[in-house]
């Protein structure tokens, strides 16, 4: 299980790196085709604060690559945890206040993992 975790871990990792360049870096360019209910006009207005969303799914990711040098299992299985805690939470949160979606692609995942991770 350990190795099945480590995969799912290291896809949620890629997805929040994915998510710090689409909300610092495109916001105004692909948001409007992910988030298709929003005003056009709102991107520009939000840019800053998108990139500040952004930033924080990059520590996530950060914390999900780290966890995975961690050598020591327990440490492993610590560090892992909380940042997939993190990952969940945000999704739901997200789930309820942006888009639905969010639940699918955060929050479902997370869980995965996380049964994974204790499930040995």
């Amino acid at each position: 299980m350990d190795l099945a975790a480590k995969i799912v871990i290291g896809l949620i990792a890629f997805i929040h790196c994915y998510i710090l360049w689409f909300e610092m870096f495109a916001w105004e360019t692909r948001g409007p085709k992910v988030f298709r209910g929003f005003p056009k006009d709102l991107f520009p207005k939000t840019k800053t604060l998108a990139a500040n969303q952004g930033l924080y799914n990059g520590f996530l990711a950060a914390g999900l690559i780290w966890s995975l040098l961690i050598n020591d299992p327990i440490w492993w299985q610590n560090v892992a945890t909380f940042f997939l805690g993190c990952v969940a939470v945000a999704g739901i949160y997200g789930s309820m206040t942006a888009d639905k979606k969010i639940l699918f692609v955060q929050t479902i995942p997370a869980l995965i993992a996380l049964v994974l991770l204790w499930a040995f």
